[in-house]
């Protein structure tokens, strides 16, 4: 690489803001410049932000590079970025470069300090307070109980462990906009069959957050939950990649046999959490030291 050559700004024709990964920006405003301008190219980009390689942006844009912290700035400064649309675009590419869940999590709550950022991906950030918040999806199930009521003090009650009432209520607001509960014929606020769709750049944080949650909430559950009302056990065992394999295959098939047993079940009375966690405690044999 070179240092940037001082140039003029000219503005960029994209909204930063509207994207959440930073490779789907860079397509987009090269596709734009592209269109608009027929003296742009790869090349030509690579000029303006001082680079000898004629294609790191394609690089980029298809994964093959990171946009590391130095380089993002320059690509900020070529694609014409400034104030909150700069400084987003560098937490942006922070962001996509982020690999443990600690530093994307990080990353996306910077992302949502930004006002526009806020507005464009307001369901989004609902999505990841779903995902994050036990008793949202707890709320979600209830509502199909035989018993349940509309009311926040009922349901903060009615949660293991009890909620406060302003939170319940909160709840409810964000699972109706949602599309999660919606209130039937009768007025009755039940569960939809809204299905929950986030974007290809969150949804592995969101699910990763979700599954966090859930395993917290079950080694809590050994202090908070009597013996008689739970059921805990774990097993260490060692196998080979073919019953490893088998293992896999008998969990979906568990699962999908519970899920069809519970959809049979005409007047549920109440919510419960179950976790299937099968991980590795030593490395393949491949990968020994």
């Amino acid at each position: 690489t070179s240092r940037s050559p001082r140039r003029a700004r000219t503005e960029c024709p994209v909204d930063v803001f509207a994207h959440l990964d930073v490779r789907s920006f860079l397509q987009a405003y090269y596709d734009e410049k592209k269109a608009s301008t027929r003296s742009f190219s790869y090349r030509a980009f690579s000029r303006k932000v001082g680079l000898r390689s004629p294609n790191h942006l394609k690089r980029v844009i298809d994964g093959e590079r990171p946009l590391t912290a130095p380089m993002a700035v320059r690509y900020a400064d070529a694609i014409g970025l400034e104030g909150d649309a700069h400084a987003y675009f560098l937490d942006l590419a922070a962001f996509s470069r982020s690999s443990t869940g600690a530093e994307r999590n990080a990353a996306y709550d910077r992302l949502l300090t930004y006002r526009r950022s806020r507005e464009a991906h307001h369901l989004d950030a609902r999505h990841a307070r779903y995902h994050a918040t036990w008793y949202l999806p707890a709320i979600r199930e209830l509502a199909t109980t035989t018993d349940f009521r509309d009311d926040p003090a009922w349901i903060a009650r009615a949660l293991v462990p009890p909620i406060g009432r302003a939170e319940a209520a909160e709840a409810l607001g964000v699972l109706q906009e949602l599309g999660l509960v919606a209130r039937d014929a009768s007025g009755r606020l039940r569960q939809s069959d809204a299905v929950l769709t986030t974007g290809p750049e969150t949804r592995s944080l969101h699910v990763a957050n979700f599954h966090r949650t859930m395993m917290e909430r079950a080694s809590r559950s050994i202090d908070l939950v009597a013996r008689e009302e739970r059921d805990i056990s774990s097993l260490t065992f060692a196998a080979d990649d073919a019953v490893l394999a088998e293992v896999k295959e008998r969990i979906v098939a568990f699962r999908r046999e519970l899920i069809a047993l519970v959809a049979a079940c005409e007047d549920p009375t109440r919510v419960v959490q179950l976790n299937l966690q099968l991980f590795p405690l030593s490395v393949a044999p491949e990968e020994s030291p």
